[in-house]
């Protein structure tokens, strides 16, 4: 495989706005049924100076043909082969819900290979991998998933109200709620970079006691954020949401000067 230049834009590497010259890196990494799109703001707010990557998996949006990948391993396994190939510029992995997993197993995998490993990882609206619960969304019918995203608030209003935009988006949600509801954490593992933790005090999906546990994960620095809000509750702090990945891209940046 040869180098993704730093201005480029891959079937699973989005750059919004693209900037060869920048010195540190942010990689996205989004939720289940969730796109590259989400994290468009992120670039806005960040870009030029940092390199904003956002993740595409497979089954959404442009790449909707392609078959989802239903296995957070496999997935994880992907998208490391695809970020070994950026340039080595200091780098912070963000991701939201099951990306905040992925970002987590990606980082263990690039680590292990010695590659483009990220300095810190921000993981958002997601319990520690070894806080493990007996979910099974995925088993449901197409009303009690849809049902689980009114919970979370976390769909666009617009996609509820629009029968063929919530049929082509449904199976890329099943399939990253398989990915992410049959996913186990074997214990032990930790990440050697720094680890920031954020979460909404009122989700239904993660207790402050789960978020806490994020600590277990980590040989690095470990710093937790409580936000008042739901699932979603980074859309009602985007300030201080940045506010923290800044603090995360500036230690990055000063660490690989």
């Amino acid at each position: 495989m040869s180098r993704i230049a730093d201005d480029a834009t891959t079937a699973w590497i989005r750059r919004y706005h693209p900037s060869a010259a920048s010195a540190v890196r942010l990689v996205c990494f989004a939720h289940a049924g969730g796109s590259a799109s989400f994290f468009h703001p992120v670039s806005v707010r960040f870009a030029p100076e940092v390199d904003v990557v956002a993740l595409q998996y497979p089954g959404r949006q442009d790449r909707r043909t392609e078959p989802c990948v239903e296995d957070i391993g496999k997935l994880a396994d992907l998208l490391c082969e695809e970020i070994r190939e950026l340039s080595d510029k200091p780098t912070v992995f963000f991701g939201h819900s099951m990306g905040a997993v992925l970002a987590y197993e990606t980082a263990l995998r690039l680590e292990e290979l010695g590659v483009n490993p990220p300095r810190a990882v921000v993981a958002s609206g997601r319990r520690a991998p070894s806080s493990h619960r007996d979910e099974r969304v995925h088993q449901q019918d197409d009303a009690g998933v849809i049902t689980e995203l009114r919970l979370l608030n976390g769909t666009d209003a617009a996609v509820f109200g629009n029968d063929e935009l919530l049929r082509m988006a449904l199976p890329a949600i099943r399939g990253d709620y398989r990915a992410i509801e049959t996913y186990t954490c074997p214990p032990g593992r930790r990440i050697r970079g720094a680890l920031t933790v954020l979460t909404g005090d009122a989700d239904p999906r993660t207790t402050l006691a789960e978020a806490e546990a994020w600590r277990d994960h980590t040989d690095g620095a470990f710093r937790l954020r409580v936000f008042s809000g739901g699932h979603f509750f980074l859309t009602g702090h985007l300030d201080e949401v940045y506010a923290e990945i800044r603090t995360e891209l500036d230690a990055a940046r000063a660490a690989g000067s």
